[in-house]
């Protein structure tokens, strides 16, 4: 199965200027970083909160996850082509993302009839199929972004789910047949990175 992270090359071609402009502003890779962590707080905050007595509030989650993937692609673009790559960027990298994402899942626990269980097996499968991907780098492989179901699988997924419960066209039971199945793919992603890391960690070493 293919990811939407298939698509990342052509998504940084259109960033590029936008990004040139924030480097030459004085933006740092790690602010930007840190900044969308934040802002993922605070909307997930806000949907949680007030989404409910409020559906149009929900539109809020495709809007950021769509600004959230761009940001993600560009404090990489501003390290890697700027000279900003430092071991506290990767550290935030990686850990930024992983509780803004837990975040903005679990702020559909407010959908009335949302089965909590769900989201935060969600939670839990998608961290650990993102360290998974991370512990490629301690084998000997790339730090692997396979899917099916990949940080920018998820944030489709769970932004269209915004725009549907925006619409009151989505019901919750069928919300938690989404959840559950975003959380099984996770587990599928996992085992495939772990795969095709051990995989590719012992073509390296046949190689060496």
């Amino acid at each position: 199965m293919v990811s939407i992270y298939a698509l990342k090359g052509r998504f940084q071609n259109l960033l590029r200027p936008v990004v040139g402009a924030l480097y030459r502003a004085g933006v740092s890779a790690n602010s930007v970083t840190v900044a969308a962590a934040l802002v993922s707080l605070l909307v997930a905050a806000l949907v949680w909160r007030y989404a409910p007595s409020q559906p149009l509030l929900y539109l809020a989650l495709p809007l950021w996850m769509l600004l959230r993937m761009a940001l993600n692609a560009v404090d990489g673009m501003l390290a890697r082509e700027f000279g900003q790559q430092s071991a506290l960027g990767a550290y935030l990298n990686e850990l930024c993302d992983v509780v803004a994402d837990a975040a903005l899942y679990l702020s559909l626990l407010s959908v009335p009839g949302a089965q909590a269980a769900w989201l935060w097996l969600l939670a839990w499968a998608a961290a650990v199929s993102e360290y998974a991907g991370v512990l490629g780098l301690m084998v000997g492989a790339s730090r692997r972004y396979d899917g099916p179901m990949g940080k920018s699988d998820r944030a489709f997924v769970i932004g269209l789910a915004g725009v549907l419960l925006a619409g009151s066209w989505l019901a919750a039971s069928v919300l938690n047949v989404v959840v559950a199945a975003m959380a099984g793919l996770c587990l599928w992603t996992l085992v495939k990175r772990v795969r095709l890391g051990l995989a590719e960690a012992a073509a390296g070493a046949g190689q060496g």
